[in-house]
């Protein structure tokens, strides 16, 4: 019998949209429809969701845009991510937990489907690794929705090497979205980021800018890396934003890095660093800032 999975050659935009803050934005339709075709007009053509951004409400937030705009959904990939139950008001769970049993992750593609105004999604992740995960279950269901039309790839976010390697054993997996900015460096040494090259998967990374916390943060990491790459943003004269996205772009897996900014000029920032090629020295001084001491 043939696969039920195409070949995994979707291609992300070097650059990907990150909508997890979308809601506080306060935009109107009319503005997410003008932010999208700027995305769109600076080469970014992929935009991140998940069902629990926003409080379970970005996914509709984004959809009612692409409703508005029809047109502008043949011009971008969707990616979205499901398998956290979030306690809110409006699922009001005893607890959080995760769950990729087979009936709520059909539930979650056909939500996001009908949030997103869509007929089938680009990408979908599941977004935190499940320890009661059934992987041949789990793809079992992920064939089913690919041959209903409904998911055209999928992908995990922030699992271990074991853990995609177990999933990847069942179903072709295009992407491990993961933690990576000059201020948190676990994936440089936990094997995911070894595993991709070895697969010849670009992984998504999650968090470029540390949450901000390399423009803001008073700890002593943060003031040691922002010095460093203040001088090395002076010297190379890009913005210490533009010099975070180059140094995770730097990475010979060729990430494709998440945005988060409502910011035109954000976005523009991180695509900059697209034309930006660090040095072996100016990334391990970013390194060496960050971790506190020299390379062994």
């Amino acid at each position: 019998m043939p696969s039920p999975f195409p070949v995994p050659d979707l291609q992300l935009s070097p650059i990907v949209a990150g909508l997890w803050r979308l809601t506080s934005w306060k935009l109107d339709v009319q503005a997410r429809v003008r932010w999208i075709e700027q995305a769109l007009e600076l080469g970014i053509t992929s935009f991140d969701h998940a069902d629990i951004y926003g409080d379970y409400e970005e996914e509709a937030t984004f959809g009612a845009a692409l409703k508005a705009a029809p047109a502008l959904r043949r011009r971008m990939q969707l990616v979205t991510k499901c398998g956290i139950r979030l306690r809110s008001a409006k699922r009001p769970y005893p607890i959080n937990y995760y769950d990729t049993t087979p009936a709520y992750v059909r539930a979650q593609v056909e939500r996001s489907l009908q949030c997103l105004h869509a007929d089938q999604l680009d990408l979908v992740l599941i977004h935190r690794p499940d320890y009661l995960m059934d992987a041949e279950e789990l793809a079992d269901t992920f064939a089913t929705l690919t041959r209903e039309g409904k998911v055209r790839h999928w992908g995990v976010s922030n699992h271990s090497a074991s853990q995609f390697a177990l999933l990847h054993r069942h179903v072709p997996l295009l992407t491990n979205q993961l933690e990576l900015s000059p201020l948190h460096l676990d994936a440089l040494d936990d094997g995911t980021l070894d595993q991709a090259q070895q697969l010849g998967l670009r992984p998504m990374i999650w968090s470029p800018l540390g949450g901000g916390r390399l423009f803001t943060g008073t700890d002593e990491q943060a003031v040691r890396v922002r010095a460093c790459m203040e001088a090395i943003a002076a010297r190379l004269r890009i913005s210490l934003a533009t010099l975070a996205f180059a140094w995770v772009l730097r990475h010979p897996s060729r990430p494709c890095p998440v945005t988060g900014s409502g910011r035109i000029e954000g976005l523009r920032e991180a695509v900059a660093a697209l034309e930006v090629r660090l040095s072996n020295e100016d990334w391990y001084a970013i390194w060496t800032a960050s971790q506190g001491h020299p390379v062994p």
